[in-house]
């Protein structure tokens, strides 16, 4: 590139020099350009970018382009496939510095006029992005001399050019960039409706309809949005969606397919008339799920489905305004099936109902693996769990909530919001209190979206609606809380192990390390090893006025808060209980020499000191520390031929629930929810406060071979307002500290703290000795919470006598 004709023209106007103009220009001249410590200077990234891979150029399923920025410029860059990895792990991400250390200038070979840069090696920054004070749209975007068209191609398409739109950068299933159309103001539209047919018809016509009459149909069911884009598949948008519609001779599944869920999905609503021309149908794809409908009492025509196509035949799809209408046409109303959180004990496992609460618990957002067919690119599904109370019960529903393509709603769930669910699936849970799973045909609605749906005449609506009027928010805000470390159901009170395989995967302590390295950002997983529990080491934290929260591993500040009681939450005259008294019974007893504080930035720099430091003096210090702890008579020994010992006991700050308050409502909501894939000046900078709590357990575990030891952190649930207390099976016990590891839970909990029975720390471990030689199965939680930390949780630990072999 020559020097000011190869800028573009705006460069003249730009008061400081640029470090991305003055690299491209470095790449005009060599392919390639590698950049000393003294060379670079951080960039702020922008955005992440996903979209499914090349397989002839990537064994990766998904490739990424990074937008950055000096502050003088931006520029949408390809992420080289060897960085994929920093993705996977949230290490990098949007809103933060980074420092380009290699890149290269790739050309497109089938392609005129296109290139672009490609970042090969960086580090990162420092931490915090240092453009927050700019109009970063204003910014103009770099490009190389003769290639001004790409401009275009790097807005919302792949630089890639054989894809054409990005994924979300988290899952698969939610509407994502500005190609999805918005919900449009619909006019009124006249119509001619003496030449249509009915559902009826189209079943009893199939094999010898030609072409078919005008449909007129309302939407009873919205199914989320599925993505099936795979390798070879030479289809630009691979998306469908299932509705179910109905007139007045029955219902029938309507599926909308490829580039016609980019105009139509998000605005085609329960509720929505529908006048239908150019469709085609086909015999229906009976392997699916389907919504529960009984309760319309109408005939359901489950043998051919409707197809709505973008071409051959291109399909004529006209919205009708609700005001446009009209009683003669038939069309029923759409029912639905509310149940209130005291009918709920009473449905069979598996039934469908929709529910209506209002929100007291907020779980942080998570992922798990899709298990996909060979071939098929690897996928996550997004869930979170919440707690809801709707005044007909002491307990609240349980709600395990995955996306359902709506990610404005799934993302701003929080508490005190009136949430609605349809089409929930009950599943019932031994010994423990039943909670509902979202289906595909799941909806949900919260505060600020309830206007207009046709849910909102329901009796039980109203009747909630009614219930709450009774509250006194100051009340109720006492008992809320938001994210933090939560798995319901715990693992079954019996391990069992049969030749189909186990309740609980049980894998060899030699693949642990395999399975933490496969983590990706916050994707959770349960599995089981065996061994023996050979260290036990109680971590306490202190107080002081400079610093809420200090422990001597990880820096950083936890949270031990306390959420909607099972027995009590209902209620709107209890008052709260705080945990004042708990708190400083424990802050008084004394903590461990050379503690070390920061704020939560600097937590996984202070795991990565850990888990390179001496194993022998790292997890059990003597008592003269301060720090109780335990270990087995052979610990000393059989540390020294261990083969790897994984350093994952610790309480890091995200796996602590946090009490919600609306001063600090977006910093929670950001907190709990999966990072952004674009940095935006509306994201909060504030991180969220942190408040004392008393400390938590270091249970090293031996796997049975002896070859492989791993550190897991235990927290006992201790108050009964606590969101793990919600539904745990509380059967006495006698607080040893193989009872406590077994039952999750100091007996007995007790919401008035100033006459707890419960026992201290150092009365516990008092016990362990039973722990010598005992072969244990360990049920363990794992979640990746971005850049090196990964939580390991102690679900449940077995004695081998609990366990069976079918």
């Amino acid at each position: 590139m020559e020097e000011s004709s190869s800028r573009p023209s705006i460069a003249s106007s730009v008061s400081r020099e640029s470090f991305l103009q003055k690299l491209l220009e470095r790449l005009c001249l060599s392919p390639s350009v590698k950049l000393r410590a003294e060379d670079s200077c951080p960039v702020t990234v922008l955005a992440l970018h996903r979209y499914l891979s090349d397989p002839e150029r990537d064994n990766d399923s998904y490739s990424y382009d990074v937008t950055i920025t000096d502050g003088v410029w931006r520029a949408k860059c390809f992420l080289h496939s060897c960085l994929n990895h920093t993705v996977h792990t949230n290490s990098l991400r949007a809103g933060t510095d980074v420092n380009i250390r290699q890149c290269s200038f790739v050309y497109n070979e089938r392609r005129l006029g296109h290139g672009y840069l490609c970042i090969e090696d960086l580090t990162s920054g420092t931490g915090h992005c240092s453009t927050y004070d700019k109009d970063i749209s204003a910014l103009p975007m770099l490009v190389r001399q003769g290639m001004e068209r790409s401009i275009s191609l790097q807005s919302e398409v792949p630089l890639q050019v054989n894809r054409k739109h990005y994924l979300p950068l988290w899952n698969n299933d939610d509407p994502d960039g500005e190609m999805w159309a918005p919900e449009p103001s619909i006019e009124n539209t006249v119509l001619d409706v003496s030449n249509i047919t009915f559902l009826s018809n189209l079943e009893a016509q199939f094999k010898n309809l030609q072409k078919p009459f005008p449909l007129l149909v309302k939407i009873i069911h919205k199914s989320r949005l599925r993505y099936y884009g795979k390798y070879g598949l030479k289809i630009d948008y691979p998306y469908q969606a299932y509705f179910e519609v109905a007139d007045q001779s029955g219902t029938m599944s309507l599926v909308l397919w490829n580039d016609l869920c980019l105009e139509f999905y998000q605005r085609l609503q329960v509720g929505t008339v529908l006048y239908l021309q150019n469709y085609t149908l086909k015999q229906s794809y009976l392997n699916r799920s389907r919504p529960h409908m009984d309760h319309y009492r109408m005939k359901a025509f489950n043998s051919v489905e409707i197809c709505l196509n973008p071409r051959k035949p291109a399909s004529l799809i006209t919205i009708i305004s609700p005001k446009s209408v009209l009683p003669q046409w038939g069309l029923p109303e759409v029912s639905y099936q509310f149940t209130t959180r005291s009918e709920l004990n009473q449905l069979s496992n598996k039934s469908a109902c929709d529910i209506i609460g209002l929100v007291t618990f907020v779980g942080r957002v998570e992922r798990v693996r899709s298990k996909c067919n060979k071939g098929l690119p690897e996928k996550y599904w997004t869930y979170r769990w919440i707690h809801a109370v709707d005044g007909t019960s002491n307990c609240p529903f349980i709600i395990e909530l995955f996306s359902s393509s709506q990610p404005e709603v799934f993302s701003h769930i929080c508490p005190m919001t009136y949430l609605v669910c349809t089409q929930m699936r009950l599943c019932h849970v031994d010994g423990g209190l039943p909670y509902l799973t979202s289906s595909c045909e799941t909806q949900v609605f919260i505060t600020g979206y309830h206007k207009g749906q046709p849910y909102v005449s329901d009796p039980k609506v109203k009747s909630f609606i009614q219930w709450t009027k009774t509250l006194k928010d100051n009340i109720i805000l006492q008992k809320t809380t938001v994210g933090g470390y939560y798995s319901y159901p715990r693992a079954p009170k019996t391990f069992t192990q049969s030749v189909e395989g186990a309740s609980v995967p049980l894998v060899a302590a030699a693949d642990l390390k395999k399975e933490f390295e496969m983590l990706q950002y916050r994707e959770h997983k349960r599995l089981a090893i065996q061994g023996q529990i050979v260290a036990v080491l109680f971590i306490k934290h202190k107080t002081s006025d400079a610093i809420p929260c200090q422990t001597e591993e990880p820096p950083g500040s936890f949270v031990l808060t306390q959420s909607c009681q099972n027995e009590q939450v209902a209620s709107p005259d209890c008052d709260a209980v705080s945990m004042d008294n708990t708190l400083s019974q424990a802050n008084t007893r004394k903590t461990r020499s050379g503690v070390r504080s920061s704020r939560h930035e600097n937590t996984a720099a202070g795991q990565s000191k850990t888990d390179n430091s001496s194993k022998d003096t790292e997890n059990f210090p003597s008592q003269e520390s301060g720090v109780a702890s335990w270990e087995s008579s052979g610990w000393l020994t059989q540390k020294l031929d261990l083969s790897e010992h994984l350093h994952h006991g610790i309480l890091h700050e995200n796996s602590i629930s946090q009490r919600f308050t609306f001063e600090e409502k977006n910093s929670l909501l950001q907190w709990s929810n999966l990072h952004p894939a674009r940095w935006s000046s509306e994201h909060t900078t504030d991180s969220v406060p942190p408040v004392a709590c008393p400390g938590y357990y270091r249970v090293t575990i031996l796997g049975i071979n002896r070859q492989l030891a791993v550190d897991t952190a235990y927290v006992p649930v201790v108050h009964p307002d606590e969101p793990a207390a919600v539904g745990l099976v509380q059967d006495p016990h006698g607080n040893t500290m193989l009872s406590c590891l077994s039952s999750g839970f100091l007996c007995p909990l007790s919401a008035d703290t100033s006459q707890s029975m419960q026992p201290q720390p150092e009365e516990i471990l008092e016990t362990a000795e039973e722990l010598e030689g005992l072969h244990v199965v360990c049920v363990l939680d794992l979640c990746h919470l971005g850049g090196d930390q990964v939580e390991v949780r102690i679900n449940k630990v077995y004695r081998i006598t609990e366990v069976s072999l079918e």
